[in-house]
């Protein structure tokens, strides 16, 4: 076939390819005039390409430099170029004849921009991974990682240092290579799903013996290795004498908290401790009112920080955990042979052991009729008088005292002298139960989070709505000391992955020995027939109806709030309220 007689594209097959093609395309003819103008490059202009050909290239599309080519004959590859929110690479050339006359110019560009976010992408991820391993590397911690076969894939330098071993011992190698004596915790990790802490091995051709604690490696629900942190006895034991000493030398950091650490969001609690904060620079003595369980203690250690004496001595005594007959010898001490057993020499009690600082005497409702003369002296005289002695010892105590017991009944009935309790009733502050300052409940309830994620080694951020909407249905006769109880057990039941507490975590809150709940009772009313009146018998209606939605969706909470048209949460509210089970 002579090259004349090869098929040639039709001008209509032409402009097919032309507008099939992903790149853009924009032709001009010698005079600049556009003479070519596919649809990609109208989609990344953002124009139609019809109104496109037939005009000046210089004229309607801006930065264009088809002109330039056509003015200098010269291509210009590779060139970027930015089209309001798109960018594109570009390559412009001349287009010659077979003479080799210039007959026009040629733009061909692409977007480039997901090109650009990629890169971006993995330079940032490049930059992450070199950081971690800037972190990994130097930590003081040994740092072992191995994969979900078992096979070691990281170490760091101090692992080294550690253990002896090197990368080239350790990496693609079973994770039992380094264990001299013991069990291996990453195959525990593995085998489980669950971390593993305080583990006791011993490492290394020197059989070095450490702790290990070691947490399984999570991507989505898939479970991809283990990672241990290995730290050497040696150290911990020389750190815990050390901080024995401290603790022997320093007691006067007994009062660790302070009024940082209340949380007082409510109206109440706030008020509290406002008045706790007042009374702290005053030598006053303060009488804390409360529920078990309320934060009692918790005040009296921020009003000792927060005092003049805060240097000094803080000690605490709980007037129902000492026997009656060592409670004198304990508070006031005792001479040499007061009594058989008595430690020669003698012995300070504890408000010498105080001097200067401050005495809390918890549950001070029950301090012994017998004791509670001498207690009275202390306040009056600021002084006591040791077990078999008669000298008077002159202390400079302040007395903070706690009580959950109702004084004035206690002196009506003969077992609290009128006289020690106007005595000790100087600066009463009364700390709300936790129903009645519901507020706080979500900043207890974080604080509390924070504080079990470092017991239990968990990674929970928050507590639902839902849930806390659960717990402020009950009426917490166990108050914030209740409340630990619950969010502990609620992170125990979830699992290792899980990050936020639903209601489903909570364990019941009507307490185990409870009366009968609701649904039992109603049961027990429809059999005998019993009148009742009106709200009780809507309460009855409510539980019927709930009752048979859940039965009907199988227990499924959702389905069943569905079935009876009200919101999931107003149903939590109801199956809480009622004590359905």
């Amino acid at each position: 076939m002579k090259r004349n007689d090869r098929p040639r594209l039709t001008n209509e097959e032409l402009e097919v390819i032309l507008n099939s093609t992903h790149d853009g395309m924009v032709a001009v003819n010698a005079s600049g005039v556009i003479t070519v103008f596919n649809a990609a490059a109208g989609r990344l202009m953002g124009v139609d390409p019809e109104d496109m050909v037939g005009a000046v290239a210089e004229e309607v599309i801006p930065n264009t430099r088809l002109h330039i080519v056509l003015r200098t004959g010269e291509a210009e590859l590779n060139q970027k170029q930015v089209l309001e929110d798109v960018t594109i690479i570009c390559n412009r050339m001349p287009v010659r004849d077979s003479k080799g006359v210039m007959i026009g110019a040629v733009s061909v560009f692409r977007d480039i921009t997901d090109i650009i976010s990629l890169a971006e992408e993995i330079t940032n991820l490049k930059h992450i991974q070199g950081l971690l391993e800037a972190i990994i590397n130097s930590t003081e911690d040994a740092i072992s990682v191995v994969d979900e076969n078992g096979l070691g894939i990281l170490i760091n330098p101090a692992y080294t240092r550690l253990t002896g071993f090197i990368e080239d011992d350790v990496i693609g190698k079973p994770a039992t290579i380094d264990i001299a004596e013991g069990e291996s915790v990453h195959m525990k990790v593995l085998r489980t799903g669950l971390p593993v802490r305080g583990a006791k091995l011993r490492v290394g051709p020197g059989r070095r013996e450490v702790m290990v604690h070691a947490a399984p490696i999570f991507v989505g629900e898939d479970l991809r290795g283990s990672v241990a942190a290995i730290h050497d006895l040696t150290d911990i034991r020389r750190l815990t004498e050390e901080l024995d000493s401290a603790r022997r030398l320093l007691r006067t950091l007994q009062a660790k908290y302070t009024f940082d650490d209340i949380i007082a969001v409510s109206r109440g609690m706030a008020l509290a401790v406002e008045q706790a904060r007042r009374v702290s620079s005053t030598p006053a003595t303060v009488l804390l009112r409360g529920e078990s369980g309320t934060g009692k203690e918790l005040f009296a250690h921020a009003i000792h920080n927060a005092s003049l004496r805060r240097q000094k001595q803080f000690v605490r005594v709980n007037c129902t955990a000492i026997s009656s007959t060592l409670f004198e010898a304990e508070l006031f001490g005792y001479e040499d042979g007061a009594f058989t057993g008595a430690k020669r020499g003698g012995k300070r009690g504890l408000f010498e052991e105080a001097g200067g600082g401050t005495i809390f005497l918890d549950e001070i409702g029950e301090l012994p009729l017998s004791l509670q003369a001498k207690l009275l002296r202390i306040l009056h005289e600021k002084e006591i008088v040791r077990v078999g002695g008669t000298q008077a010892i002159p202390v400079d105590v302040r007395i903070i005292a706690a009580t959950n017991s109702d004084l004035e009944k206690a002196v009506k009935e003969g077992r609290l002298r009128e006289d020690l309790y106007y005595r000790l009733n100087v600066v009463p502050i009364f700390i709300p139960p936790l129903r009645e300052r519901l507020e706080d409940l979500p900043f207890l309830c974080q604080a509390l989070i924070r504080r079990f994620n470092q017991a239990y080694g968990r990674n929970v951020t928050r507590i639902s709505r839902d849930a806390i909407e659960t717990l402020s249905t009950y009426d917490w006769p166990g108050n914030v000391r209740e409340l630990e109880n619950v969010l502990s057990r609620a992170m125990i039941n979830m699992h290792y992955t899980d990050v936020q507490i639903l209601p489903q975590h909570l364990p019941a809150l009507d307490r185990l020995g409870s009366p009968p709940t609701f649904s039992q009772r109603f049961q027990g009313s429809r059999e005998k027939g019993a009148v009742r009146e009106l709200p009780e018998a809507v309460k009855d209606a409510e539980v019927k109806a709930i009752l048979n939605a859940l039965e009907v969706a199988g227990g499924n909470k959702r389905r069943a709030s569905e079935i009876l048209g009200i919101s999931i949460r107003s149903l939590y509210y109801k199956i809480n309220r009622y004590n359905i089970t």
